[in-house]
């Protein structure tokens, strides 16, 4: 979904040989916070891009224009709540733009209420508040930009993987990755301690050709497998039951069956509707193919993870004693914004995404679970990809 048209306004940008210009403040609510968060960042010796727009991402995540939309899609929850308590330094009551800002900014960077309190002028009690409303209203708000895509829309998705990556009736990349959290004496149960010693939440989450978040679980311990979350999803009994990935079966060039499916790495079990890669050592020509052809989409799957944890530092960083009823929304709503921004046709810098894999110092899983109807259907790809890699071109 596009955000609504703004009617354009002038800027002033700063020219690259010189620190950002101390912009005149608008005498509106919705932009003078924009303006005092440059200076104060300008003034604490933070780098920022001289250009007005570019800063705005750096610090945000989105454009001006798709901030405004994430703007319009909560107002109403902002304003209708009395906003006891929500005063800044000068005396003065938050606008929207400015609870949104505060809000945005503690998800993207994952500094601490204080941090990102000082740059905006208010307390962290008020930076809590903010960001929790904040969350609240999204969840409930944002949900039509993460859901299971109408059939239509789905034959899309396949054929534009199909282009990128060779593999027929393929619907997207599943991968999971940990949210890293302290926890409270009382709490620190084995229940969240995973393989790696860290007390952890698993995300899991099925990505398109875009790298948008088709499905996501979360709320599990991080001390599950990766095979034994993906049973526990709602997503699993969907698939199983017929009502995921059932749409039209398409035909192979040697007349076989391929069925619509997803893909997965060796910590999945091979299904009927999730493929796995072929391991071990000599592999026929047709096994290679089908590797090397899964392992382009199933990069899609990690490549997501590590942008959301870029742009999101919140769910990258280790969480001090988050509320495990509420990280659940809190990581959601990460999902959905990385989502919007998707949506919105927003660029990520280029350095957004981490550098280093999603899940640093974690072990690769293997699940050897194989289905005999999961092998039937890989062999058919894998004999559907060498017949075309093996046909002249004349």
């Amino acid at each position: 979904m596009v955000p609504p048209k703004k009617s354009k306004k002038n800027k002033r940008k700063a020219s690259s040989s010189h620190p950002p210009p101390q912009l005149e403040p608008k005498a509106t609510a919705d932009t003078d916070w924009w303006y005092s968060f440059l200076q104060k960042n300008s003034a604490l010796g933070h780098t920022i891009p001289p250009d007005e727009d570019e800063a705005f991402k750096c610090f945000f995540r989105v454009s001006k224009k798709t901030f405004d939309y994430i703007c319009s899609l909560v107002r109403e929850d902002l304003v209708s709540r009395p906003p006891s308590g929500l005063i800044n330094i000068e005396g003065r009551l938050l606008s929207v733009e400015k609870q949104v800002a505060i809000a945005m900014r503690r998800l993207a960077s994952g500094e601490s209420q204080v941090s990102v309190g000082g740059v905006f002028g208010v307390g962290q009690s008020t930076v809590s508040q903010v960001t929790w409303r904040f969350i609240e209203s999204m969840e409930e708000r944002a949900r039509h930009h993460l859901k299971w895509p109408e059939p239509e829309r789905m034959e899309q998705i396949k054929s534009e993987l199909e282009t990128a990556c060779r593999l027929p009736n393929c619907c997207g990349a599943i991968g999971a990755t940990h949210i890293i959290m302290t926890l409270p004496a009382v709490e620190s149960s084995d229940d969240w301690c995973d393989q790696e010693s860290n007390y952890s939440m698993f995300l899991q989450g099925v990505v398109d050709h875009e790298r948008r978040f088709l499905d996501i679980v979360t709320g599990w311990p991080g001390s599950m497998t990766m095979s034994r979350l993906l049973k526990f999803s709602g997503f699993f009994k969907l698939c199983e039951v017929g009502k995921r990935l059932n749409g039209p079966v398409k035909m192979s060039a040697e007349r076989a069956e391929i069925r619509e499916f997803i893909v997965g790495d060796c910590a999945y079990p091979l299904l009927p509707w999730l493929m796995t890669p072929y391991e071990g050592k000599g592999l026929s020509a047709s096994m290679a193919s089908f590797n090397a052809a899964h392992k382009a989409a199933v990069s899609l799957a990690s490549r997501a993870l590590s942008q959301l944890k870029g742009s999101w530092r919140i769910l990258h960083k280790v969480m001090w004693r988050p509320d495990k009823h509420k990280l659940p929304s809190i990581i959601l709503v990460c999902c959905l914004l990385h989502n919007i921004i998707i949506d919105c046709g927003d660029e990520l810098h280029s350095d957004v995404a981490l550098s280093d894999h999603h899940d640093p110092g974690y072990k690769e899983q293997n699940c050897q679970q194989e289905d005999s109807l999961g092998q039937t259907l890989r062999e058919n790809i894998s004999s559907h990809l060498l017949y075309y890699e093996m046909r002249p071109l004349y």
